[in-house]
């Protein structure tokens, strides 16, 4: 570790630790020589034609930890999470947004179309400012914890295209830039609302960027998919 510190295209992943302590015939636990299992790797960064893929244990562990992040607002003790049975994919520098909903209605979403950061710290900036941050909602109140459920879009690079006939309703979400104007819609968006291409378009150019239900038609159009799961994937 010392000799790589520097380089900031390694993450550290913990494999194991043990100690003298581990081993009856070597003394106690208040006395003992410790020794970690710590493997440095190369950082994944996503390409336009990567499939990108998250274990359920990555995906789980991003979940926990954006749920830890809501909670430590509040002052709550909360445990730290394992990361060592992760993937490298929870290290990848990609966009991602997190989703707040509350008896199934939308209480908070914040997200980062890209990110310099590994997507594990990623997760948990967008957990906070989904919860406190959010212009449309006041702030996430403690005593709703327990109501909210989180839903996590890790998003691809983004793709330029030239022609909406290349959008795929329910398969890719959609990125306007209209000067310094801009809007966002994640792919799930057309699956909840029904609507149409020119529909998607047009609530995201008017809703999202502010340049009107005809907007796209004068904006760069970008195309993304992405990995979501939700908490209630994994509960049983």
């Amino acid at each position: 570790m010392h000799l790589t510190h520097s380089d900031s295209s390694l993450h550290y992943q913990a494999i194991d630790y043990r100690n003298s302590g581990n081993e009856r015939n070597y003394g106690d636990r208040r006395e003992v020589v410790g020794y970690w299992a710590i493997v440095a790797c190369q950082q994944a960064d996503l390409d336009q034609n990567d499939e990108f893929y998250l274990t359920n244990e990555d995906k789980k562990t991003l979940l926990a930890e954006a749920r830890n992040s809501i909670k430590s607002l509040f002052g709550h003790d909360v445990n730290e999470i394992d990361l060592s049975r992760c993937s490298a994919a929870v290290y990848s520098h990609c966009g991602a947004f997190v989703t707040l909903h509350k008896h199934g209605q939308l209480r908070g979403c914040i997200g980062m179309i890209e990110s310099e950061n590994p997507l594990i710290h990623t997760i948990r900036q967008m957990a906070v400012s989904a919860a406190i941050h959010d212009y449309r909602f006041p702030p996430v109140a403690e005593h709703e914890l327990e109501q909210i459920e989180i839903e996590i879009s890790v998003l691809s690079p983004l793709k330029k295209i030239d022609d909406i006939s290349q959008i795929v309703l329910g398969k890719h979400g959609i990125y306007l830039r209209k000067g310094s104007a801009s809007g966002v819609f994640l792919p799930q968006v057309a699956d909840e609302t029904g609507w149409n291409l020119e529909q998607f378009l047009g609530h995201c150019a008017r809703d999202k960027a502010g340049i009107g239900w005809d907007g796209w038609r004068q904006s760069d159009i970008y195309i993304f998919s992405a990995v979501v799961f939700s908490e209630s994937e994994f509960r049983n």
